[in-house]
């Protein structure tokens, strides 16, 4: 379709939805000041650069398929990103787990990081105008094959991830004020017991008093904000997780914490969008790890079901989107990497928009005057309204490819590069 009757077809949508009280031009600009977080480890399968045969081991986690192309090192892994970036709407930032340092081919251990070992990674962000989030990794390590890391009852197993807890928070700072945006650096251990434990309440005053050790460091929030995540279950952590919701989040009631729920991490009857305005009435922020559990925490690729878009509705709706930092957290080795990045990318931003240009003001009204008629008939009409101008107008302003025209783009990189990969 030629370029003016694309922009044809945008003004009739732009005017359907004018006629209910919906501007889409404040929409598309309010969206391009949304960013979302790509997770490193979707392009590497969680594997990480400490070794040349490093890989993704224990932790309760696992990434499954065997797609021929994936990142090596960190120079593959930056390449493969900015393609990926290249193929999304937006302005966005990066998230990096702690076993990406670059550490010049000296081993150095995961207590001993310093920021100098992410200083290619903050200067690749910088060159794109990109803040970075970061995670520590309190997996895949031999400190944490017991299956407890923070809540060991080995002091000494204890006391090293405590260190390394405080030292990614350190090279958060440093990322939060070479970039000019704070940092989040998010904490999640897979503590847990595979069957039913007799000492539920141990491992959790271990943690209790190991998480005030790593925090206690006192770190400027205009550079560095911490956030802490809940897990129900993981492979090996069936039956007792020592993180659980509900210590997480009455950790981070008492201590002024970021929140972390992802989207993987609940009963697979549960759903994060429920959650949202429940925790904002007790905390000030919170950190969304968007991803999609198929009967477990299978972290498949996000699409644009129900959820990802009650999700959107409710931060939208809510008004919370400035006090949420949205991240994207699935790893899946069966398909293009690159391409795993794009989709799930395009559908939270897709979702965003598509809560931004609901009549909501009309929904409002009619739950007010407790009209459940209207408000159905109205969340049902509004299912169908040109949202699909209005998005592909937003990719051509932001100099994307509209539609799957994007996939082009993707084979042409695997028969360039990533078939070149062993």
């Amino acid at each position: 379709m030629a370029s003016n009757q694309k922009s044809g077809v945008y003004a009739v949508a732009r005017e359907q939805y004018g006629c209910l009280g919906i501007d889409t031009e404040a929409a598309l600009e309010r969206l391009a000041a949304v960013p979302v977080s790509l997770h490193c480890w979707q392009g590497d399968d969680v594997g990480g650069f400490e070794s040349p045969d490093a890989q993704l081991s224990g932790g309760g986690i696992q990434a499954t398929g065997n797609y021929p192309g994936k990142a090596r090192n960190a120079d593959e892994l930056r390449a493969d990103l900015e393609q990926a970036l290249a193929l999304i709407p937006g302005t966005h930032r990066l998230n990096l787990h702690a076993m990406y340092a670059e550490t010049g081919g000296s081993p150095v251990e995961r207590n001993q990081l310093e920021p100098d070992h992410f200083s290619r990674w903050i200067d690749w962000a910088r060159d794109r105008g990109m803040g970075m989030d970061f995670n520590g990794t309190y997996f895949s390590h031999p400190m944490a094959d017991s299956g407890y890391t923070l809540s060991s009852a080995d002091s000494d197993v204890r006391r090293f991830w405590i260190e390394h807890g405080q030292v990614c928070r350190r090279i958060g700072a440093a990322m939060g004020l070479a970039l000019g945006t704070p940092c989040v650096t998010n904490v999640w251990i897979p503590d847990g017991s595979k069957d039913t434990p007799v000492d539920r309440k141990g491992p959790r005053l271990r943690l209790l008093e190991a998480l005030d050790q790593v925090f206690a460091e006192p770190l400027d929030p205009a550079v560095h904000l911490d956030a802490v995540e809940s897990k129900l279950f993981g492979l090996g952590s069936e039956s007792y997780v020592v993180g659980s919701h509900e210590f997480y989040l009455g950790y981070a009631m008492r201590t002024g914490k970021l929140l972390c729920l992802d989207a993987g991490h609940f009963h697979p009857t549960e759903v994060i969008s429920d959650k949202i305005s429940s925790v904002f009435c007790f905390v000030d922020r919170i950190l969304l790890h968007v991803s999609r559990g198929v009967r477990w925490d299978s972290d498949h690729v996000v699409t644009l079901n129900d959820e990802l878009q009650a999700i959107a509705q409710e931060l939208v709706r809510g008004d919370y989107l400035d006090r949420t930092h949205i991240g994207l957290d699935f790893f899946d080795a069966s398909i293009n990497r690159i391409a795993a990045w794009v989709i799930g990318t395009r559908n939270m931003i897709k979702a965003l928009l598509m809560a931004m240009v609901e009549p909501v003001g009309r929904l409002r009204q009619a739950e007010a005057a407790a009209d459940g008629t209207a408000r159905l008939a109205w969340m049902e009409e509004a299912k169908t309204l040109p949202f699909g101008a209005v998005w592909d107008e937003y990719c051509r302003r932001q100099d994307v490819p509209e539609g799957p025209a994007w996939l082009d783009t993707v084979r042409q990189y695997e028969k360039d590069a990533l078939s070149r990969r062993s």
